[in-house]
Parts: structure tokens; C-alpha cells; sequence
């Protein structure tokens, strides 16, 4: 049995955005979202498509998106490419969804909370080993939080999570292992099969379960993201060339300046040496340019 990559834009919506996924969503964003804690029973799966009535705000497309029983919204995007400026646009589509709930006089307080999820397959955060980091508003001295954390960013990568199989023990756990190595099983593992969001998912996972025109889509996205991941990994290997040479260039100008000095030195001791018999050390260190305290070492 052979099954598709959540990693893909097309395969992830696939998984978590049907009208049939619910179940599975709902798991997905307990575990990530609440620390592996049941605290959404229902939600309702929405258009991700965010429109703004206003021209000079940019459109943009969300993986998933949901409304939950109190009203909050949960944003998800799956990002393959690291790419420029894609911390902004994280929170440009959070603030975005924030702003877009009010129709035209409603007041603020109708605003519902925005949860901000995004998991990517880069490491964003090199500075600290955890897989999954939660930002709030808070205080910058005392770090109490904000009245109302109304906007929140999570933040899944993917990177960092290295357990094996059988070390898996919590739901979050499981669904990353899941996003993370889907594509390599051949089975459903015993851990996942006997939860039933993981047989559903499973199943849409299946290529046995896909039709001709979702294949060839489907292959389509990974070709684009294997040719946008090599065109990154060249023009790394290109920095790193252009830095090479222009630090065997630095290298080999130090290493000529030093060596000019170098028999500049030599120069004057052995013009010092030759002075030793006719002169003090003070004009000779006046005529060579060497200090007295290494004349009088030659000497």
C-alpha cells in the first residue's frame, strides 16, 4: 500500500479540508493546537480562500481553515519551500483573517479569536529544539499576557521531530510522525490503526483511492516542489563557491602582504646585524626601524 504526502498543498487539503475530514481535523488541531487535549468537539470546515473587499489588500490562499463551536477561527497552512519574507506573510493571513470577521458597522465585539497554524518542513527557529513554538502577545518586562491573546502563531517543524515509531506516546506525536513519513509506510502502524481519525486519514492517504486527474495533480505539486527545492540547493552551493573563492583571493593576498613584511623584517635584522660592531642600539633603531629591545636581542 502506497500513500500520498500530507507535505503537499494538494494532498494536505485533501486530508484535513473535506466535508468528510472533520473528525480527522478535529484530532489534528486537538493535539497540535491543545496539547493533546479534547477541547473541540465540533467545528465547521470554511472556504480558506481569504477575499478582502478592499483592493489594496493582497488575496491569499490558506490550506485549511475552520470555525470552531466558539466562534474562534483556526487558520492551517503546510509549507514545503522556505521562501522570502515567509515569517510576514504567516502573520499578514493571520491578521487578515482577524479583521476580515466584522461586516460593514459591527462592533469589536464580535471579533473571535485567530489561531494561526502553520507547519513547515524547514527549520524556522534554529535557536531552541522545540518541534512546535506558540506565540502570544505579552508583556515585554514582566511577560504577563496581553488582556485578550485574540491572535495566536503556531508554529509545527517538522525538522526537528526525530522519533521513531515506537517511541511514539502522545496524539501530537503521531499525527507528526504521520506528516513527517507517511509516504515510506506500507502499512498503517498498530499505534495509529486502532484510532479512527488514523484509518480515515489513512485512507484518503491511499493512492489506491485516488483517481487518474488527482495522480497526475498530485505529481504535478511534487515536481514543482523538487525543482523549487533544487533550484534553492543551487543557489546555495553557489554562494558557498563565490564565498570559497573570494576567501582563497582574501587568502592568498594576506598571505603575499605577510610575506612582503615577513622579508622586510628579515631585511632589517640583517642590515642590524651588520651595524652591531659600528653603532649603538638606539641609532640603530633609528636607521633600521626595529626596537631598541630587539637590537639589543641581537646583539
Amino acid at each position: 500500500m502506497k500513500f500520498i504526502s500530507p507535505k503537499t498543498d494538494f494532498a494536505f487539503k485533501k486530508i484535513f479540508a473535506s466535508q468528510e475530514s472533520k473528525p480527522i481535523l478535529i484530532s489534528f488541531l486537538n493535539a497540535l493546537v491543545y496539547h493533546n487535549q479534547p477541547l473541540i468537539q465540533d467545528l465547521e470546515i470554511i472556504d480558506p480562500y481569504q477575499s478582502s473587499p478592499l483592493p489594496i489588500l493582497k488575496d491569499s490562499f490558506l490550506d485549511v481553515k475552520a470555525k470552531l463551536r466558539d466562534g474562534s477561527l483556526v487558520i492551517i497552512e503546510m509549507q514545503v519551500l522556505q521562501v522570502e519574507s515567509f515569517a510576514r506573510r504567516v502573520l499578514y493571513n493571520a491578521a487578515k483573517a482577524y479583521s476580515l470577521q466584522l461586516g460593514q458597522g459591527e462592533g469589536y465585539r464580535y471579533l473571535k479569536p485567530v489561531i494561526a497554524l502553520t507547519i513547515t518542513d524547514f527549520i524556522m527557529f534554529p535557536e531552541n529544539n522545540q518541534v512546535i513554538n506558540h506565540f502570544e502577545f505579552r508583556e515585554k518586562s514582566t511577560n504577563i499576557s496581553y488582556v485578550e491573546n485574540y491572535l495566536q502563531l503556531l508554529f509545527v517543524e517538522l525538522p526537528k521531530f526525530e522519533k521513531q515509531l515506537e517511541e511514539l506516546e502522545e496524539l501530537d506525536e503521531l499525527w507528526m510522525f504521520f506528516l513527517k513519513n507517511a509516504p515510506s509506510l506500507d502499512t498503517v502502524p498498530d499505534k495509529m490503526a486502532q484510532l479512527p481519525e488514523f484509518q480515515q486519514a489513512f485512507g484518503i492517504a491511499s493512492q489506491a483511492n485516488l483517481t487518474r486527474k488527482e495522480l497526475e495533480e498530485l505529481g504535478k505539486r511534487e515536481m514543482f516542489i523538487h525543482d523549487q527545492q533544487g533550484l534553492i540547493l543551487f543557489a546555495e552551493k553557489q554562494g558557498r563557491e563565490k564565498g570559497m573563492k573570494q576567501g582563497m583571493k582574501q587568502g592568498r593576498e594576506e598571505g603575499m602582504k605577510q610575506g612582503k613584511e615577513e622579508g622586510e623584517k628579515e631585511k632589517a635584522q640583517a642590515i642590524a646585524r651588520q651595524l652591531l660592531p659600528l653603532l649603538d642600539d638606539e641609532t640603530i633603531s633609528q636607521t633600521t626601524g626595529i626596537p631598541v629591545e630587539e637590537i639589543r636581542k641581537l646583539r
